[in-house]
């Protein structure tokens, strides 16, 4: 039986979305979708005619939307200044919410959505879909099997290159929409893969900056040092300054071995000699195109999304958990800001 859904906000990400929905085949219908202007609705559903299998509707506001008894779930892809009311208004009507990162602008913020959803029993998702590539599961599956040992060293690096008409668009970069620049908005992905992998991060100590080759409110560069809960170190150097923009990359240093997981390839190198590789680098949007991946990672995230509905479980990436990430990015701009190390203490579950 397929599951009906409803997307409201229709940015970048949207067309994205779309795709994934026509992709799962029926799993997951696009049942409408709410826009700040019929105009903008209307001509998203135009764009997008080639390739849904029929036209959804499109909603006069939130209101009418939470009154459409037959849908089962709602994405979210607003800025993260938009969220709170809304979610407030999806929880008190039962809806679960699939919602595009960041949760919220500040770590405060995000807790209070993650807490409102909790407390109304409705289950809550973030599209972090990194997590959804094979390499990275592959990379998850071998360190659960213990085959590297323990990690001692984690690099980190998100190189990406935004120009400054990216910036230009309002709101870009700003901490009143945004919450800030290339951490909440760019590095917030890798960051969240990387702890998915190596546990949380007990300490940081960060530099945070505006190069000379942007325009913004918040930072475009970040580097910093990392102290992770199981003992290992390492360190982080993220950017949208990094012309022609790379792939993020997050290397593991091991007991047995070193494991290099670079946008969609990985390789495993151990002390033995052995190589194992498993596929490709792809396009994540490093480079001026934001919008250069394939939808097939948030057709993964929806279709968990929707069986952890109808399992009656957690998504794969909780809005609890998402909280992890939130809180590192935000002991690294306080870091960067008193230019000292930040402890952070660990989540409550």
């Amino acid at each position: 039986m397929s599951m009906q859904v409803a997307l409201v906000g229709l940015g970048m990400v949207a067309q994205t979305h779309a795709r994934a929905i026509a992709a799962t085949n029926g799993r997951v219908s696009l049942r409408g979708v709410l826009s700040r202007s019929k105009k903008s609705a209307e001509a998203f559903l135009t764009e997008a005619s080639g390739f849904l299998p029929a036209a959804p509707k499109i909603y006069a506001d939130l209101r009418e939307l939470v009154s459409d008894k037959d849908l089962d779930f709602v994405i979210v892809c607003t800025p993260p200044n938009a969220r709170s009311d809304m979610v407030a208004t999806l929880a008190d009507r039962g809806l679960p919410i699939l919602m595009e990162k960041p949760i919220e602008r500040t770590y405060e913020a995000a807790e209070d959505i993650v807490r409102r959803c909790e407390t109304a029993g409705v289950p809550l998702g973030i599209v972090f879909q990194h997590r959804m590539r094979a390499s990275a599961k592959q990379l998850d599956n071998v360190l659960k099997q213990g085959t590297l040992g323990e990690i001692a060293l984690v690099e980190i690096t998100v190189p990406w290159w935004r120009a400054q008409s990216y910036y230009d668009e309002p709101g870009r970069g700003t901490y009143q929409r945004d919450g800030g620049g290339v951490l909440i908005s760019q590095a917030i992905h890798t960051l969240d893969l990387a702890l998915s992998l190596t546990g949380p991060v007990i300490e940081v100590q960060a530099m945070a900056a505006k190069t000379s080759l942007h325009d913004l409110e918040a930072e475009d560069f970040v580097s910093a040092g990392l102290r992770f809960d199981n003992g290992a170190v390492g360190s982080l150097v993220a950017s949208t300054a990094s012309f022609p923009g790379g792939a993020e990359s997050i290397t593991l240093h091991c007991q047995h071995g070193s494991a290099a997981l670079k946008s969609g390839r990985l390789e495993i190198l151990m002390h033995d000699g052995s190589v194992e590789t498993l596929g490709e680098e792809s396009a994540t949007g490093g480079g001026a195109d934001p919008m250069a991946f394939t939808h097939e990672w948030h057709q993964a995230v929806i279709e968990d999304m929707a069986d952890a509905i109808a399992d009656k479980r957690a998504p794969k990436c909780s809005g609890r958990e998402a909280l992890r990430v939130h809180r590192l990015i935000q002991a690294l701009i306080q870091s960067a800001s008193q230019k000292s190390a930040v402890a952070i203490p660990q989540l409550e579950h």
